[in-house]
């Protein structure tokens, strides 16, 4: 790293060893949970430098940290996370999975990398007051990661006045970032639901069944409307329904007893959230009343609300505007109806979600897609970035 303009510690190219290790994690991916090959190489890695941490936090994630010189001072936690996705790997890099069915289809490989960087960078700059806490968590993919880490008392072993986290985010150009106040990424919700009739004949006695399929169709048909009809149309919501199974496809005469389908509720505040639940719960009770049937509606809180707090937004936006350029904040950027597990943790402790910026003419697959792979072009701001914040956070008033 050295001195760019207005005095902001810039890294001119990723080191070539972290690419090597991104490059490593991508080869060998593990899901939720389970990632304990990913783990201890980060462990490895921390040792080396020198650096203390404990391990074993919701189960496989890390915790870092590093205190400064200059005495006691804010504390500011920096988050990246470990886990790969359940894909099978087309991209056809060099440094492709190695694992049948498992792939880094979303960057975290990326992430770990980057974080492992700001590592570096504070393990041998030690000129500051207060603690930088670096945070590895697993099981981010609609797991329960981040849940599990504040379940083992993440905050309370390792106070935090904000924290920070970024994704890279093939949809904006490289050199562009996102970043908004308020919600970035919506909640969501996983939705399973179960019909139970009774089945029989389709050609013979279809009149003497209560016929799933037919009660699973009108479902998706007006559990479709509900969004336009139910919901405030300035308030974003999506409910999807986007998987269905009933029956034998050889059996085309066998009206089965169950249906079962899937899919999932989003939307950027609570109240809508709320409806979106209230009203799929009323018609799966209005269609047992008019067909007897039994339905079984689960509804899973999989993701919070990404809710990015004023004071580290204006931070993190003073440190993209002072390292990178005005320019290099995307202008009216809009919130994303996607997920992200780190909503947890800023609903227990203030801080911002970034999305860097990584499609260019190489990359442009976008994430959870087969053919994905993190751009490494990005991994020098990203690293810098995550110095920046934490310096600039460190600094302030508390």
């Amino acid at each position: 790293m050295n001195d760019g303009t207005n005095g902001i510690v810039m890294l001119d190219e990723a080191p070539t060893h972290l690419v090597d290790l991104r490059h490593a994690l991508h080869r060998n991916p593990e899901l939720g949970f389970e990632e304990r090959a990913t783990a201890d190489r980060v462990v490895r890695h921390l040792q080396q430098l020198g650096v203390t941490c404990e391990c074993g936090i919701g189960v496989t994630g890390i915790v870092a940290w590093v205190c400064g010189d200059r005495g006691e001072g804010r504390r500011i936690g920096l988050r990246a996370d470990l886990d790969a996705l359940p894909i099978h790997e087309t991209s056809g890099v060099a440094h492709a999975s190695e694992v049948a069915g498992r792939m880094h289809a979303c960057g975290h490989d990326g992430h770990t990398s980057m974080l492992l960087g700001a590592v570096e960078h504070f393990a041998a700059n030690r000129d500051f007051a207060g603690t930088v806490y670096f945070i590895f968590q697993p099981a981010e993919e609609g797991v329960g990661g981040a849940r599990a880490m504040i379940a083992d008392g993440l905050f309370e072993r390792f106070p935090m006045d904000a924290v920070y986290a970024l994704h890279n985010w093939p949809a904006l150009p490289v050199g562009q970032f996102g970043l908004i106040e308020g919600p970035i990424m919506a909640g969501g919700d996983r939705v399973d639901i179960a019909i139970h009739g009774r089945g029989g004949h389709g050609g013979l006695n279809p009149h003497g069944c209560i016929d799933p399929v037919r009660i699973a169709g009108e479902l998706i048909t007006q559990a479709h409307t509900i969004v336009g009809r139910d919901i405030d149309p300035l308030a974003p919501a999506v409910l999807s329904l986007c998987s269905v199974h009933a029956g034998d496809l050889a059996g085309f005469a066998v009206i089965p007893d169950t249906a079962r389908l899937s899919g999932t509720l989003r939307a950027l505040d609570e109240t809508t959230r709320n409806t979106l639940r209230e009203r799929l719960r009323a018609l799966c009770h209005g269609l047992e009343t008019i067909h007897g049937a039994r339905i079984d509606l689960s509804i899973e809180d999989k993701f919070s609300i990404t809710y990015n707090h004023p004071g580290p937004t204006a931070t993190a936006r003073a440190v993209i505007a002072s390292g990178f350029g005005e320019a290099a904040l995307a202008p009216d950027y809009p919130p994303c109806m996607g997920g992200e597990d780190f909503s947890y943790m800023l609903d227990v402790c203030p801080g911002a979600y970034i999305h860097v910026g990584s499609g260019d003419a190489e990359h442009t697959h976008g994430l959870h897609h087969p053919a994905y792979d993190f751009n490494d072009r990005i991994m020098a701001p990203g690293i810098t970035l995550f110095v920046q914040l934490a310096r600039r956070a460190l600094a302030e008033s508390a």
